[in-house]
C-alpha cells in the first residue's frame, strides 16, 4: 500500500510483472506416483552444516571488496559472535546428546557424533580464511585509511612509554593472576573470556609453574593512543591508533610476577554451554526458575570449545584440554587475534566515508500527518482518532526499516495508551530494547486506567534477563503480565487494541513478523499489517484468551495459529498447487523466511515440485531442502539474501489457480515454529497490499547483488549481473522506493 507501483519492469523478477504472477511458462504436471522415498536422507542437508554455510555468507560480506571498510569489521565481528552462540547452544546440545548415548539420526542421516565431526571439518577452513584475511588484508587496508591496529612490538618508544604508564595506573590494579599448582587447583574459566596462559619459573627452583590471567572485560579490548601519539601519514594524524589489551598485559607481565622468570605467555578463549534448562512443569514460579538458571549461565556450563594461538606449545595445549575436559576436535587455532567479535567496536568511529550511507526510515505518506511528533499526548483527545480512522479506512502495510517503526507501530501503541476511547491493549513481547518506549507506553496505558495485558516470553534465548526486568516493571505499574504456556514459547508478534466508538466496540490489530523493538527495527527487515477487520480482531481476542486463561480454542476464523492449524494449512496450500497443476493451471509458490528445516514441509515441497509446481524460496539462513535434484526438486530454486539489513520478514505466496493468496507472520518453516511455539500467520486480503507484497518478493527474486543461489551439492553461489546488466540490490531498491513514496521521519 505504501510502495509506489514501478513502471521499470527490468527491476522486477521474471516471475512477477506489474504485481501479478506470471504462469504462462510453467511446466506441466508430472505423474507423482512412484516408489521414490521423499524421506531419503540424500534429499536433505544437515541443519548445522547449513547454518555454517549461512555464517560463511556473513563472513563473505567482510571479504567482499565492495563492502565499506568499517562494515567489513562489523561483518567479521558478526561472524565471530554468531559462532559463539552456535557453540554455546547447538554444539553444546550435540555434545550432550553424545554423552547421553543418543544415536537418533537426523533427516540427513547423521548421528550427533558424526555431526560434531562434520562441523569441525567444515568450520576450520572458514576460521582460517577469516584469520588470514584479517591479518594479511584488513589490517593493511585499515592502515591505508588511517586506522592503525598495532602489535605491541611495533610501538615506538614514546608510544610504549605511554602504554606502560597506562598499564601501571589503570590496567595492573584490575588484574588477578591465579597460580595453578598442588595447592591452587585449575581456576574456573568463565564463558567467552579471553585469558592468558603464563608459564613462569622460580629462579631458586627447577620446575615450571603455570598461571592464568583473565583479560578484563571492563576495559576496552583495543587500547587507543592519544592523538599526539597516533601514527602520522605525512602531516595528517591518523584517525585511530591503538593496540590489543592482551598484548599490553603480556608485555608487562613482570609487574605481576616480580622475581620470577617469565618463559611463555599464550592467549586462549573458552566457550561454554549457555543454554537454559528449565523444567517448567516443576517450576512453581517460572520467573524465579529462569533467574536461577541465568545465575548458572553467568558461571557457565561445561566447556565446548577452546580457541588458542597457533604458537601455543603442546604441553599448554594438552593441559587446557585436560582441565577443560575437551578433545582435539574442540580446539581451534588462530595465527592472529582471538575473539574477533570485538571488532564490532570500530563501527563507532566517526568515519562516515568508511561505512554504509546512513539510512533514515521514512514515514509512509498516508501516515505522515498522524505521525507528526508535534501532536503530543495531551492533544490526543482532539486528534487521537486520526490514526484509528486511517486503519478503519483500509488495511495498511508497514515495511521496516524502510518505514519508520517509531512513526507507525510505536505510534499506534502510544496513541492507544493515551486515547480516551481505548479500553484495553493486549500484546505479546518476545524481545524488546533495554529502554523500550513500547514498555513506557504500556505503563502509561495502565496508569490511564486502561486494561493492559502483556505476554512476556521469558524463555526468549539470551534475552531472558532483560525480559524479567521489564516484566517486573510492568507488573509494578499495574499491567497484567503473563509468562506464556508450559512447553510452548510464545513467538507471535501481535497487538490488539479495543476501542469504544459511538457506543460500539472496535478492535484494531497489528500482526507482524518482527519483535516490538525500536532498535532492531532499524536493522531487521520486517512486515506488519495494521487493520480493524472484525474477523482478525475476533481471532486475536480468542488467541489472547488462550494465552492468558484456560481457553482451549483451536479453531480460528482467518488466522493460522501454531501449534494448532498452521502446519496443516500450510501443507494443504502447498499440495493444493499440485491439484491446480494437474487441472492444467500452473502451480506457483513463493515463500520468504529465515529458515527451512521441517522435514514434513520439505517433503510436501518435493511433492509439489514433482507435480509441476514452480517454487521459489527466499531463505536467509538454514535450508535443509536440496534444490535442483532431477525428479525430486528440479522446479525448486532457493536463494539467500545477505546485506546491510538482516532479512527477517516472512511472506508466503500461493497462486491458487489465479485466486492468489498471500500471508505474513512470525513463523519459519521449522519444526519448533510449527509444533512447539505459539505463532500467528495472517492472510492479507487488501488487493493493493497483496500487490505490494508480490512486488517485494519480485524485487528479491531479481536481486543479483546480495543474493546467493543454493546449488544441489549444498554450495551457495553469489549471483552476479549478467553481461552489461546493472547491479540490482533488493535492499537498495526498496530504500529508493521508500524515499519516493514517503517522508523523512
Amino acid at each position: 500500500m505504501f510502495l509506489n507501483r514501478r513502471s521499470d519492469n527490468r527491476l522486477e523478477s521474471r516471475f512477477f510483472k506489474d504485481g501479478r504472477c506470471q504462469t504462462s511458462t510453467m511446466p506441466k504436471a508430472k505423474n507423482t506416483a512412484s516408489d521414490i522415498d521423499l524421506n531419503d536422507p540424500q534429499y536433505y542437508f544437515n541443519r548445522e552444516l547449513s547454518w555454517l554455510e549461512f555464517n560463511y555468507r556473513v563472513l563473505y560480506e567482510a571479504l567482499d571488496p565492495r563492502t565499506p571498510l568499517l562494515e567489513c569489521l562489523k561483518f567479521m565481528g558478526i561472524f565471530s559472535s554468531n559462532l559463539d552462540e552456535f557453540f554455546m547452544v547447538r554444539v553444546a546440545g550435540l555434545k550432550q546428546q553424545v554423552e547421553a548415548g543418543v544415536t537418533k539420526l537426523t533427516p540427513d542421516g547423521r548421528t550427533p557424533s558424526q555431526q560434531l565431526e562434520a562441523i569441525s571439518t567444515r568450520l576450520r577452513p572458514l576460521i582460517e580464511k577469516q584469520d588470514l584475511y584479517f591479518e594479511s588484508t584488513l589490517r593493511k587496508n585499515l592502515a591505508a585509511v588511517g586506522i592503525h591496529l598495532l602489535d605491541y612490538v611495533d610501538l615506538n618508544q614514546e608510544q610504549r612509554t605511554y602504554v606502560q604508564n597506562l598499564f601501571k595506573e589503570q590496567i595492573f590494579p584490575v588484574l588477578t593472576p591465579l597460580a595453578v599448582d598442588p595447592s591452587h587447583p585449575f581456576p574456573y574459566i568463565s564463558n567467552l573470556s579471553l585469558n592468558l596462559a603464563v608459564v613462569v619459573k622460580d629462579p631458586d627452583r627447577d620446575n615450571e609453574l603455570f598461571a592464568r590471567i583473565k583479560v578484563p572485560k571492563v576495559l576496552p579490548r583495543f587500547i587507543p593512543l592519544p592523538e599526539e601519539l597516533r601514527q602520522s601519514q605525512g602531516k595528517k594524524v591518523s584517525a585511530w591508533t591503538g593496540v590489543p589489551l592482551e598484548q599490553v598485559i603480556t608485555h608487562n607481565l613482570q609487574s605481576l610476577f616480580p622475581g620470577m622468570n617469565i618463559f611463555e605467555c599464550h592467549p586462549f578463549r573458552v566457550t561454554r554451554n549457555a543454554d537454559l534448562a528449565v523444567e517448567e512443569d516443576e517450576a512453581d514460579d517460572l520467573m524465579l526458575a529462569i533467574e536461577k538458571e541465568l545465575r548458572k549461565r553467568r558461571v557457565g556450563g561445561s566447556a565446548v570449545r577452546v580457541e588458542i594461538h597457533s604458537s601455543t606449545p603442546e604441553n599448554v595445549r594438552l593441559m587446557l584440554m585436560r582441565e577443560l575436559s575437551l578433545e582435539e576436535n574442540d580446539v581451534y587455532e588462530m595465527d592472529g587475534l582471538l575473539g574477533l567479535g570485538d571488532l564490532m567496536s570500530f563501527i563507532s568511529l566517526p568515519l562516515p566515508k568508511l561505512k554504509d550511507t546512513p539510512w533514515t526510515s521514512v514515514i509512509p505518506s498516508q501516515l505522515h500527518r498522524f505521525s507528526d511528533p508535534s501532536i503530543s499526548n495531551s492533544n490526543l483527545e482532539e486528534d487521537g482518532d486520526d490514526f484509528f480512522a486511517l486503519i478503519r479506512e483500509s488495511d495498511s502495510l508497514v515495511h521496516h526499516p524502510y518505514h519508520s517503526f517509531e512513526a507507525t507501530v510505536q505510534k499506534f501503541i502510544t496513541q492507544a495508551a493515551h486515547d480516551r476511547d481505548v479500553l484495553a491493549i493486549k500484546m505479546t513481547l518476545y524481545r524488546t530494547s533495554g529502554d523500550s518506549p513500547i514498555v513506557k507506553a504500556l505503563i502509561d496505558a495502565a496508569e490511564n486506567e486502561k486494561q493492559v495485558v502483556v505476554l512476556v516470553e521469558l524463555k526468549a534465548r539470551f534475552d531472558e534477563e532483560n525480559n524479567i526486568i521489564w516484566a517486573r516493571k510492568l507488573e509494578k505499574a499495574g499491567v497484567h503480565v503473563v509468562y506464556g504456556l508450559v512447553g510452548l514459547k510464545t513467538h507471535t508478534k501481535i497487538v490488539l487494541v479495543v476501542r469504544k466508538q459511538e457506543k460500539q466496540i472496535h478492535r484494531y490489530v497489528h500482526i507482524g513478523t518482527g519483535n516490538y523493538n525500536p532498535k532492531t527495527a532499524k536493522l531487521y527487515t520486517d512486515i506488519g499489517l495494521l487493520t480493524c477487520r472484525k474477523d482478525l480482531g475476533a481471532d486475536l481476542t480468542d488467541l489472547f484468551n488462550f494465552l492468558t486463561g484456560y481457553s482451549r480454542q483451536k479453531s480460528y476464523r482467518k488466522l493460522l495459529v501454531a501449534p494448532f492449524n498452521l502446519r496443516e494449512r500450510m501443507t494443504e496450500m502447498v499440495l493444493r498447487e499440485i491439484e491446480h497443476s494437474r487441472n492444467g493451471v500452473s502451480g506457483r509458490i513463493v515463500a520468504k523466511m529465515n529458515s527451512l528445516v521441517d522435514p514434513k514441509i520439505i517433503s510436501a515441497l518435493y511433492e509439489a515440485s514433482r507435480g509441476g509446481v514452480k517454487i521459489d524460496l527466499i531463505v536467509r539462513g538454514i535450508c535443509c531442502l536440496r534444490p535442483g535434484v532431477e525428479g525430486i526438486s528440479e522446479n525448486i530454486r532457493v536463494i539467500s539474501i545477505i546485506g546491510r539489513f538482516l532479512e527477517h520478514s516472512r511472506i508466503f505466496y500461493f497462486h491458487n489457480g489465479g485466486k492468489e493468496e498471500v500471508y505474513i507472520g512470525s513463523a519459519d518453516w521449522m519444526t519448533r515454529n510449527l509444533s512447539r511455539r505459539v505463532e500467528v500467520v495472517t492472510p492479507v486480503e487488501e488487493p493493493e497490499i497483496v500487490k505490494d507484497l508480490q512486488e517485494i518478493l519480485g524485487i528479491m527474486l531479481a536481486d543479483n547483488r546480495q543474493a546467493w543461489e543454493l546449488q544441489p551439492d549444498g554450495q551457495y553461489i553469489q549471483r552476479q549481473p549478467a553481461g552489461n546488466s546493472r547491479s540490482q540490490s533488493s535492499q537498495n531498491i526498496l530504500m529508493e522506493m521508500a524515499l519516493r513514496s514517503g517522508s523523512p521521519s
